[in-house]
């Protein structure tokens, strides 16, 4: 969903504000202009009052001008110079803002804002959706506890070949040859493993890390011959083969 941004214009002739309404008139669908300043000192009331997410704003103003103005104010929005004056370029993007546009403000100029606006917004949706995977992931379980006597031992899921339901209960089969016994349902482990591990039958989970070789059956059926756990080999059920032969690129 497109964001829509909330903003307002800052500049002491209302020719000019009057202008950049009407070309940003094309774009209502993503910038609502909320508020109107003629001088720094009403931007700065305007700026901390409504909290717009974008400020156009003139440099050379009455009372107060935009570096001024951003000097004082405590919250930042992102910052779009307009200005008739090129000489304050430099300074302008020291200030971090997103654009300088020279008055009178152009048309397709302006286009090229909005372009710069639409994909810093994706850059930023990509990060937070990074953000949220990497969060994800680092709440997959990386070990697992299992009870031996009246000791409890912690098994790296890196070491874990397979995972194998037998009635009601699950065992672990480690590299080293080890079963262990697994107070969980296959499908409550299936959550919280990483994407390494695959079921591939109703009663198995494999890690793909381990993974020696695929044999394809006439049946369609797939046979997983495993590293560790005496080279193990697994066989896909019907229900899970589809999926299975996806993520393998089958």
């Amino acid at each position: 969903m497109t964001r829509k941004y909330k903003a307002v214009i800052v500049d002491d002739e209302k020719l000019a504000r009057d202008r950049l309404s009407k070309l940003l008139i094309p774009y209502t669908h993503k910038i609502d202009i909320i508020g109107e300043a003629t001088d720094g000192e009403e931007a700065l009331v305007l700026v901390e009052s409504l909290r717009p997410d974008l400020l156009f704003l003139d440099i050379q103003m009455p009372v107060m001008n935009g570096f001024e103005m951003l000097e004082k104010v405590s919250y930042q929005p992102r910052i779009i110079f307009t200005t008739a004056f090129d000489q304050y370029a430099i300074k302008a993007f020291e200030e971090n803002s997103l654009d300088y546009l020279l008055k009178p403000i152009e048309e397709q100029r302006l286009r090229r804002t909005i372009l710069k606006l639409e994909t810093l917004e994706v850059e930023s949706q990509n990060s937070q959706l990074q953000h949220l995977l990497e969060k994800l992931d680092s709440e997959k379980v990386k070990t697992l506890t299992v009870t031996i006597g009246d000791r409890m031992i912690p098994i790296s899921v890196e070491n874990v070949v397979y995972f194998h339901a037998e009635d009601r209960y699950v065992f672990i089969h480690d590299k080293d040859g080890k079963k262990h016994l697994l107070s969980t349902s296959l499908t409550e482990l299936e959550k919280k493993l990483s994407d390494s591990f695959i079921r591939v039958h109703r009663a198995f989970i494999i890690n793909r890390d381990y993974v020696r070789e695929i044999r394809k059956s006439v049946n369609g059926k797939l046979t997983f011959c495993m590293n560790g756990h005496g080279n193990a080999s697994i066989t896909s059920s019907h229900g899970y083969t589809p999926a299975v032969r996806k993520m393998f690129l089958l």
